[in-house]
């Protein structure tokens, strides 16, 4: 199972958000790239990034941070956040993107996300991101009408990565992960799912790392990292042996 240590974008600055919240970010620290570094040192082939400020605005905000992450990172960097079109996709892997993440794209315009997963097979992801069961957008600031499932079922078979289920109501509030809400969607889908939202120690790695089998690619955490709750090469070291 891979640990995706996240870095959030906002304003060029390492943030954290609370369920989703702008107004309630903790900032980190304000060189996006040495953050990428040091987990590169503890181990991390795999980064997770979000450009937040891109999310609400449907462009990046972040390029500069994100293309100083991607010279620091020697390892597959994943990153969404306002993705929403053929030239921005394009552009990202040129740039050196591993796997572009997609969200509000997935559930407004699936027929072009479909597109992009077969034009660049095995990497597009499409967040399910997920508030009571229902599919949010926008940043997170949109709940649609749409059951996490229906959304999840639209893009079997057309070449997308994985699936990237968040629960908004646990992210960065150090809850535990949603576990059994993942593994539900991971055995009710024939696409791999990372988990993401309120990991909070290396008990969620372990119990995460146990249901690979049922189609748990990895997980995403940020909070527990950045609070020294959670030892990232520990977490590796878990995900890896479990």
């Amino acid at each position: 199972m891979i640990v995706f240590p996240a870095i959030d974008l906002k304003a060029g600055q390492v943030v954290r958000l609370a369920e989703g919240d702008m107004d309630r970010a903790t900032v980190y620290g304000d060189d996006p790239a040495a953050q990428a570094m040091l987990f590169a040192q503890a181990g991390a082939e795999y980064l997770h990034v979000v450009d937040l400020d891109g999310s609400f605005a449907g462009r990046a905000e972040n390029r500069e941070a994100v293309e100083a992450i991607l010279k620091a990172f020697p390892g597959h960097v994943q990153l969404g956040g306002g993705i929403r079109t053929a030239e921005a996709v394009a552009d990202w892997f040129d740039l050196g993107v591993s796997r572009v993440v997609m969200g509000t794209a997935a559930l407004k315009d699936p027929d072009f996300v479909k597109d992009m997963a077969r034009a660049f097979p095995g990497g597009i992801v499409v967040a399910v991101d997920a508030r009571d069961g229902m599919v949010a957008t926008e940043g997170w600031a949109e709940v649609s009408d749409v059951p996490i499932i229906d959304m999840a079922r639209r893009f079997e078979d057309v070449g997308v990565a994985s699936l990237l289920f968040t629960d908004i109501g646990r992210d960065g509030m150090l809850k535990g992960c949603n576990i059994e809400a993942t593994v539900d969607l991971a055995r009710r889908t024939n696409l791999p799912v990372i988990a993401s939202g309120g990991v909070k120690g290396l008990d969620d790695i372990r119990m995460l790392a146990l249901l690979a089998r049922d189609g748990i690619e990895g997980v995403i955490t940020g909070r527990a990292l950045y609070d020294g709750r959670l030892d990232l090469a520990a977490a590796i070291a878990m995900a890896e042996v479990a």
